[in-house]
């Protein structure tokens, strides 16, 4: 199924066996590629020499900690992957975890791995601002 016949289904055929296979195979794919760039971020971390000019030791461990911080938000989002893949395990994926209602094509293709409809999130953002302002 192509990304157009995903959105052409009706309404009615939300997140039917053809349209799960579709996530399915996105998500594993994303996981996949994302695995590859950690082990290369790996691989790279570990090739790095070390320096004796001084200047260049401190450009090298801030390069390292930029490294680091990045393969930190691939790790989240390597777990955010195989979250959404047990949610269609469950029959879970494509459903607001807040009202229960679909979240929808669109949002799902944008962000494979959305746990909340866009009013959800909508009204999750509102709550941080507001708690982050007190």
């Amino acid at each position: 199924m192509t990304e157009q016949e995903l959105l052409a289904e009706p309404q009615a055929h939300y997140m039917n066996d053809a349209q799960q296979g579709f996530f399915r195979d996105l998500l594993l794919a994303q996981r996949t590629e994302l695995q590859e760039r950690i082990a290369a971020e790996f691989d790279q971390l570990r090739e790095q020499e070390p320096h004796s000019d001084p200047a260049d030791i401190g450009s090298a461990e801030e390069q390292r900690q930029w490294q680091l911080r990045l393969l930190e938000r691939e790790k989240k989002l390597l777990d955010k992957i195989d979250e959404a893949l047990e949610r269609l395990a469950r029959g879970e994926y494509g459903w607001c975890a807040d009202t229960g209602e679909p979240i929808g094509l669109q949002r799902l293709l944008l962000r494979p791995t959305a746990t909340l409809c866009i009013e959800a999130k909508e009204r999750q953002e509102l709550r941080e601002r507001h708690q982050r302002a007190l």
